[in-house]
């Protein structure tokens, strides 16, 4: 008889905790930076309301916002007899687009899908690939694709934020946050959606600075966490842009002493891609595929605004990289019983970085 195996190593488990489901958050907080907060320290934890945070900043800090703007990337086509579900990822330096795909099988290269919503816009199929994404070509571009997305999109909201007609008119507000500007994202960068010009005046006035990055979030955002994904320490690419007047702030916020707030592990991982190993921020233009865990050496930011996230997900491992593991799962635990509100909708944390 064979010895038994011995039980595979599963490298989510660090990752893993129970959240009832009445956690999860389906609709935002009114107003906005009604929000509660979690301060996670290395002292311990402090409940405050998101309209609190300037109390938590100093004079010098540099606040850092994701501006990208929230596109309506939920298409609907038909290929033949096929009903084919496509949500866009990120576009390609070439004009075509990455994109995931539900009944991925139903199509191959050199098919066309026709698309749902909008009079005569057609997807072509470049390319199908194994994990259920492909490339698509659409017959239109720039502005004229825009106006067709605008009409025949919908918001991709995340599968947890329960909407079984469709997002609600209400979402295309909700999900937007107020530094939106420069579209391309398909998630909202959500740890912004808690400010409100008075919450940002009352930050400028303690002396905070604020600057704008751009990370477009792409759809791979909602896909579960793999194995091979943890392996190769690389995850879905999004495309990032920080300019030169952005960088120069940061790094002379920090030469003279100043902490670096991120809003977002959206606006972290850009920062972190684009720093040098002394924590010198470089002009970024391009894609990001890193992927941040325990044992990564943090070289720009000092603070982290981002709200609870699911387990055994990316970003969960990035927040126990930066606070540390033991102190996330008790944060967390902490949360839960304190009733804090989970997810893109949910209330937000303040962390420390360990």
């Amino acid at each position: 008889m064979n010895a038994p195996h011995p039980a595979e190593h599963d490298p989510l488990a660090d990752f893993d905790f129970f959240l009832p489901p009445e956690r999860i958050a389906q609709q935002p907080a009114r107003p906005r930076d009604s929000a509660r907060l979690l301060e996670v320290n290395p002292n311990g934890f402090r409940d405050w309301c998101v309209r609190d945070l300037p109390k938590l900043l100093r004079p010098g800090d540099v606040m850092v916002v994701n501006d990208t703007r929230v596109i309506p990337a939920q298409l609907w086509g038909r290929r033949g007899q096929a009903r084919i579900g496509i949500t866009l990822d990120r576009p390609l330096p070439d004009g075509s687009w990455h994109v995931l795909v539900r009944n991925a099988r139903r199509i191959r290269a050199g098919d066309v899908i026709e698309f749902l919503h909008v009079e005569g816009l057609l997807g072509f199929v470049v390319r199908r690939d194994p994990d259920g994404t492909a490339v698509l070509r659409f017959n239109r571009e720039g502005d004229e694709f825009s106006a067709a997305l605008a009409q025949a999109g919908a918001l991709a909201l995340p599968p947890y934020i329960r909407r079984p007609q469709g997002p609600l008119p209400e979402d295309a507000e909700d999900y937007q946050t107020i530094f939106a500007r420069y579209a391309g994202a398909v998630a909202a960068p959500t740890a912004g959606l808690h400010f409100t010009p008075a919450l940002l005046a009352a930050i400028e006035a303690r002396g905070v600075r604020r600057v704008a990055v751009t990370l477009h979030v792409g759809a791979g955002t909602f896909l579960p966490l793999r194995e091979g994904d943890v392996a190769s320490k690389r995850l879905h690419a999004e495309r990032g842009i920080i300019d030169e007047a952005t960088a120069a702030t940061i790094n002379a916020a920090r030469a003279a002493g100043g902490r670096i707030l991120a809003i977002g592990t959206t606006t972290l991982r850009l920062l972190e891609t684009a720093a040098d190993e002394n924590g010198f921020v470089t002009p970024f233009h391009g894609e990001t595929d890193l992927f941040i865990q325990p044992g990564f050496r943090f070289r720009v930011v000092d603070l982290l605004l981002t709200n609870f996230h699911l387990p055994r997900s990316s970003l969960f491992m990035l927040v126990c990289a930066f606070a540390g593991l033991q102190r996330m799962h008790q944060a967390y635990s902490y949360a839960i019983n304190k009733n804090y509100r989970f997810y893109s909708y949910g209330d937000t944390s303040l962390l420390y970085r360990a």
